[in-house]
């Protein structure tokens, strides 16, 4: 079993991504934007940092339950700033599990891309330019950190989904 977080900028395809790892690896999907919505919050419209606190809180629970049961788990985040990578470091420390940290990065060009197909098709919730904005500037990659790297245009490339798999459950059996 292992942690698996994924990281990386609104549209960059993380979420996309962790479905197919889920799928692939037999994990359960955590998603953030997932429980925010249970909670009766939209992210894409800006949540107060206390809510953010909460809705985190409930999500190491939940991995924590699940890793205890010997379920690899997939968290679907944007894992930024750092101190919410090393949390989910801590979680997964604390049940023995390997972590692996996925970093999708994706230009500002094929964002915006993303952002307006979106708004055109609506297939999920938008997220406002001040938000898209504030996270961006805010973003803390993990280039010290040794994650997994995925372009955000390969997100639904099987050869890319196969590697990563190759690559997680390598972590799991060490």
């Amino acid at each position: 079993m292992a942690l698996v977080l994924m990281c990386g900028l609104s549209f960059s395809g993380k979420s996309t991504l962790a479905v197919q790892l889920s799928d692939e690896l037999s994990a359960e999907l955590l998603s953030l934007d997932q429980i925010n919505e249970e909670r009766g919050l939209d992210g894409g419209q800006g949540i107060p940092l206390e809510e953010w606190a909460k809705t985190n809180q409930i999500a190491h629970e939940r991995a924590g339950a699940l890793l205890a049961s010997g379920r690899h788990v997939v968290v679907d985040d944007t894992g930024s700033p750092r101190f919410i990578r090393d949390e989910w470091r801590a979680t997964a420390a604390a049940a023995g599990a390997p972590f692996v940290l996925v970093w999708v990065q994706v230009t500002p060009e094929f964002q915006r891309q993303r952002v307006h197909t979106n708004r055109d098709s609506q297939a999920r919730r938008d997220v406002t330019d001040a938000v898209l904005a504030e996270h961006a500037a805010s973003f803390q990659p993990p280039d010290e950190e040794d994650p997994l790297i995925v372009d955000a245009t390969r997100t639904t490339d099987a050869t890319t989904i196969a590697a990563l798999v190759g690559a997680i459950n390598s972590e799991s059996v060490r």
